[in-house]
């Protein structure tokens, strides 16, 4: 196992140094070689892509690369996952269904589209519209789909607003109540218990967590206690419900 974690780590190294320089030839030829030497697609997108594209992430927030580095690098990283999605292990559809959005940054599209693939493999039904969506047409796609887990991917702060709005809007009208919530990615890994405080019923740092949880608690649902978003306005509402009551009590 030693060995194995150590070849992984020379590997990873040499990757994110091609992907770095925008080298695409010999991005291609590491790939292939660790294909043909014995690795499959799965291992490949979860333990060399996926720690790559967060690797990047940081870098790029610690300001160790450019912003084209980090551009060159995070799109031929998403080549790669077009290639290797192809030759995933698929699973018989199992029934479920997902949709999937994401934060509007290129890093964040490749992991949405990682969630997409590996669910897909895993035998879900799956569409995943990314990012860039306005509320409205989420909400309208998420009447349309109906979809048994709803996931929003994101990995920076600036997409917590919109992930708000959208599940305080869904646990407020109620739309959707057979649908589970799940908020996957880095954001959700370093701030602990934010999809807990948003409403998500379920969270998971990476696209094979997501599959995992989603699989291992199919009919998990978020508290009341635990969705402290817009509880302020559902508060409201309810005193406002129960003033006429307590006005005829009076009387």
């Amino acid at each position: 196992m030693a060995v194995l974690n150590i070849r992984i780590g020379i590997l990873c190294e040499a990757y994110q140094q091609f992907l770095i320089a925008g080298d695409r030839i010999a991005t291609r030829e590491l790939v292939k070689r660790a294909l043909e030497e014995g690795a499959d697609a799965n291992s490949m997108i979860n333990d060399l892509v996926w720690p790559t594209m967060e690797a990047l992430q940081a870098a790029y927030r610690n300001d160790r690369i450019s912003m084209a580095q980090l551009n060159l690098a995070s799109r031929l990283n998403r080549s790669v996952t077009d290639q290797l999605a192809t030759l995933l292990r698929r699973q018989a559809l199992n029934g479920q269904s997902v949709l999937i959005f994401c934060g509007n940054d290129e890093p964040e599209e490749l992991g949405g589209q990682i969630c997409a693939d590996l669910f897909e493999a895993a035998g879900y039904s799956v569409r995943f519209a990314g990012g860039g969506v306005p509320h409205d047409e989420a909400l309208k796609l998420i009447g349309e789909f109906r979809p048994s887990l709803l996931v929003l991917f994101g990995t920076l702060p600036s997409g917590m607003p919109t992930a708000r709005k959208l599940i305080d809007y869904l646990r407020d009208v109620n739309s959707c109540p057979d649908m589970q919530v799940m908020c996957c990615g880095g954001i959700y890994k370093r701030a602990m218990g934010l999809a807990e405080e948003i409403g998500a019923d379920l969270c998971a740092a990476n696209a094979a967590e997501a599959v995992k949880v989603a699989h291992e608690h199919p009919n998990k649902r978020a508290s009341v206690d635990q969705q402290t978003v817009g509880r302020t306005r559902r508060i409201r509402k309810a005193a406002a419900r129960r003033a006429p009551e307590a006005i005829a009590e009076a009387a």
